[in-house]
């Protein structure tokens, strides 16, 4: 089994990405690309062999590779993103891809970013949020279900994406921000600390997370964490999540 993190180099345009629920302020481009090349580091510490897609340097959010697709291991699911700006984003990233896994795609009205998609199992989480719609919520259901997977919209309030609000660190375990997401009573529920609403985004890898420095009460509550600082991507509202699609390749 091998274990593949596709990541995007950091763009020289990213003070210009799209941004909804934080203020801008300027973001440092030599720290920012710093703090991704610490979590490619982390990645390949934690056994993922780093494949990095060409840099889009005229597209700000590209770093966020995350969302221009869902993957699961029978099929990858190239996104239509909620932001108009992003969408040139997806061919590159359909282009790799391809070598892994057969694709499907999202089509016009739908919209949906794959930070919006939770997958437990078979179990698939989309979020409707500003960037994703219940049309593209259910052009997932229809390309994953010959798989057997199940697909619940479910709504995101005050935040990006739905992995903002909620992340899988455990089997059965999320983490979770109950104040911009209800539901998942069939999981084991740890709670962000509430001084740190944005503390919910943790990247599993194996038994492991990635996860930012930036939310040390939350940090508190995890086992077996590789922190990263990642304080200038989150100044376009990126998560550890949102910086790599990650799969596993037999």
């Amino acid at each position: 089994m091998l274990r593949i993190a596709l990541t995007r180099p950091v763009p020289s345009s990213i003070n210009q990405c799209e941004l909804t629920h934080v203020a801008r302020t300027p973001i440092d481009l030599d720290a920012a690309r710093e703090q991704h090349a610490e979590y490619e580091r982390a990645l390949d510490a934690l056994g993922c062999r780093v494949e990095r897609v060409p840099l889009a340097d005229d597209m700000p959010d590209s770093v966020f590779i995350e969302d221009n697709a869902v993957v699961v291991d029978e099929v990858a699911v190239i996104t239509r993103p909620g932001a108009e700006s992003r969408r040139g984003e997806t061919a590159a990233v359909a282009d790799v891809l391809r070598r892994y896994r057969l694709l499907r795609f999202i089509e016009a009205p739908a919209t949906i970013d794959g930070g919006d998609v939770l997958v437990i199992g078979k179990r698939v989480f989309v979020g409707i949020s500003q960037r994703t719609n219940i049309d593209g919520a259910n052009q997932l259901r229809r390309h994953l279900a010959p798989f057997g997977y199940t697909v619940e919209a479910l709504p995101v309030h005050g935040a990006l994406h739905l992995k903002s609000a909620v992340t899988q660190i455990g089997d059965n375990t999320v983490l979770i921000n109950r104040q911009w997401i209800n539901g998942f009573d069939d999981y084991q529920r740890v709670d962000v600390d509430p001084s740190e609403p944005f503390a919910a985004n943790a990247l599993r890898i194996g038994d492991a997370l990635i996860y930012p420095t930036m939310f040390p009460r939350t940090r508190a509550k995890l086992r077996n964490v590789r922190a990263v600082d990642a304080s200038e991507l989150a100044k376009a509202e990126g998560g550890v999540t949102c910086c790599s699609i990650v799969l596993v390749v037999n």
